[in-house]
C-alpha cells in the first residue's frame, strides 16, 4: 500500500498538508515544526496506549521526507502523487533515528543562550507583533504564547506592541488599549502563584540528569500553558537543528 493510502487509512486524509495542519504555501520551517508537533502525538514512547502508534510515526516520517525534498514536493504539488520508488521512500531507514537527527535534544545551556540572544531582538519583536495580531490584543493569550516570557517581561512586550501601534504598523485593538486594571492584576496574581508552585516543586523534587532537568524547568516555567510546551521546544529545535538535515537521495524512476 502506498504512502497516500496509508495516510488515509491511519489519519483519515491523504492530503499531506492537511495532515500536518499547514497550507500548500507553508515554508520548510513551518512544515518542520508542524511535523514535530504531530509526530510527538504518535511517538511510540509517548503514545503507548495506541497500538498503531509505531506505524503512524513511520508514515509521518515518510510524509516529512517527501515534503522536505524539493523535487518530491514539486511532484506532489503538481500531480498529487508520491514517487514510491524514489530513494526518499524506498531506502531502508530507521524513522526514529531520522526523527532524532532532525530534532536533537537541546541542553539547558542552549536554552539559556537562546533566551539571552532572543530577548530584545528583532526576531522577538516580529513574533510579539504576530501574536498581538493573531490574538487581537488579548494579553492573556499573548503572554501565554510568547517564547521565553515571564511576568517580568510583560511591560517590555507591551512597549513593543505600543510602539508598533504608534507607528501604525498594526491595528489598535481595544482588548489591549482598554484592558482593565482588574484583568492585569488577575494575570499578575496568577503568575505569582505559578512561580511559587514552581519553586516549591523544585525544592521537593530537585533536579535529575540534564535532559530531565530541562523538561522539568520548562514545565515549571510554563505550568499554566502546557499546550505551548511542544510549540516552544519545536521552535527551538527548528533553530538548533538546521544543520542536521538528513542527506537526500536522488529521484528514482516512477
Amino acid at each position: 500500500m502506498g504512502l497516500l493510502e496509508r495516510c488515509h487509512e491511519l489519519f483519515k486524509t491523504s492530503n499531506l498538508y492537511e495532515l500536518l495542519a499547514v497550507n500548500k504555501e507553508a515554508t520548510e520551517t513551518e512544515i518542520r515544526r508542524s511535523y514535530y508537533k504531530v509526530s510527538l502525538k504518535v511517538h511510540p514512547d509517548r503514545a503507548p496506549e495506541d497500538p498503531l502508534a509505531t506505524e503512524k510515526f513511520q508514515v509521518l516520517g515518510k510524509l516529512y521526507a517527501v515534503l522536505s525534498d524539493k523535487e518530491q514536493r514539486a511532484v506532489y504539488d503538481e500531480q498529487g502523487l508520491v514517487d514510491e520508488e524514489s530513494d526518499v521512500l524506498s531506502q531502508d531507514r530507521c524513522w526514529e533515528d531520522y526523527w532524532r537527527l532532525l530534532f536533537p535534544k537541546i541542553t539547558v545551556q542552549e536554552i539559556l543562550e537562546f533566551e539571552n540572544k532572543y530577548k530584545g531582538s528583532e526576531e522577538e519583536r516580529q513574533d510579539v507583533i504576530q501574536l498581538y495580531v493573531q490574538h487581537q490584543g488579548n494579553m492573556d493569550a499573548i503572554t501565554a504564547s510568547a517564547m521565553c516570557c515571564s511576568q517580568e517581561d510583560e511591560p517590555r512586550l507591551c512597549s513593543i506592541i505600543q510602539a508598533a501601534i504608534q507607528a501604525e504598523e498594526v491595528t489598535s485593538f481595544p482588548a489591549f488599549t482598554q484592558e482593565s486594571d482588574k484583568k492585569k492584576k488577575s494575570r499578575r496574581k496568577r503568575a505569582a502563584k505559578e512561580q511559587q508552585e514552581a519553586e516549591e516543586m523544585q525544592k521537593e523534587m530537585g533536579l535529575g540528569e540534564e535532559d530531565d532537568s530541562l523538561v522539568m524547568m520548562l514545565k515549571q516555567k510554563q505550568k499554566s500553558r502546557e499546550q505551548n510546551f511542544n510549540s516552544f521546544l519545536s521552535d527551538l529545535e527548528a533553530k538548533y537543528s538546521k544543520g542536521s538535515e538528513p542527506k537526500k537521495g536522488k529521484r528514482g524512476k516512477k
